[in-house]
């Protein structure tokens, strides 16, 4: 089974989640299999720039409460998204929730349709935005970031604009995209890899300062009896027992 699909467009390499069925959510073949597809990205000479995409109306559902991977793969997965000397860009035409937001955010540049949703829904199941943290604290607005980290409330691609978790947003994604697109094959490659190192220095400082703790309290959270309840009553599609 596919569960990244890869295609190429003058030097774009497409890396399309592709398992609708379970709305992208990143289970551990998931987030294995895009980590492999981003490596075979590094190494090529004739990859410009990675264009992370998605099948469905779900860019990515977070964590695969069924088949989870372990925080430690995750959070090499963002940071792998963080390191890769070639920029990554999100293109999002569907819902993007939990650790999707962590995607995004390790993404040097990120851009959405009109119709995309956004939600860091981790309080709503007893955990905590943890290992995505790493790469939203260092680019997101602190202040802004809070209400939803501490409410789950859904917004819009325009207020995720304002908070910085998109670069732009507008009706039809590919357009705004295609001035982007153009930069970049216009671009050295030698010259794109410096410019990101500059660009990302800071979100890898947080990553080494970091990881470990926020692995730990991830691993902790995920373990503990209210996460347990908050999954239950996630996939039995009712509500918590603390919901006043």
């Amino acid at each position: 089974m596919t569960l990244v699909g890869r295609s190429r467009e003058r030097a774009m390499e497409i890396l399309s989640l592709d398992s609708p069925d379970t709305r992208n959510a990143l289970s551990a073949p998931l987030v294995a299999a895009l980590a492999d597809a981003l490596e075979g990205c590094a190494k090529d000479p004739g990859v410009r720039a990675v264009v992370l995409t998605h099948t469905g109306g779900t860019f990515c559902a977070g964590a695969d409460l069924r088949d989870p991977p372990q925080p430690e793969a995750l959070v090499g997965l963002l940071r792998q998204i963080v390191e890769l000397p070639k920029p990554v860009v999100a293109r999002v035409t569907g819902h993007v929730r939990a650790g999707g937001l962590g995607l995004l955010a390790a993404c040097d540049i990120a851009a959405a349709s009109a119709g995309a949703t956004f939600a860091f829904t981790e309080v709503r199941i007893g955990v905590a935005p943890a290992v995505i943290s790493l790469p939203v604290l260092p680019r997101a607005d602190p202040r802004a970031v809070a209400r939803y980290y501490l409410t789950g409330e859904r917004f819009g691609p325009a207020e995720a604009v304002r908070l910085g978790l998109l670069t732009a947003a507008g009706d039809d994604v590919d357009d705004v995209l295609a001035p982007v697109l153009d930069g970049l094959r216009r671009s050295s490659p030698e010259a794109l890899a410096a410019t990101k190192r500059l660009l990302t220095a800071r979100v890898l400082e947080t990553f080494d300062r970091e990881a470990a703790d926020l692995t730990a309290l991830s691993a902790r959270l995920f373990s503990a009896p209210e996460a347990r309840e908050g999954m239950t009553a996630f996939l039995e599609r009712r509500d918590a027992a603390w919901v006043v």
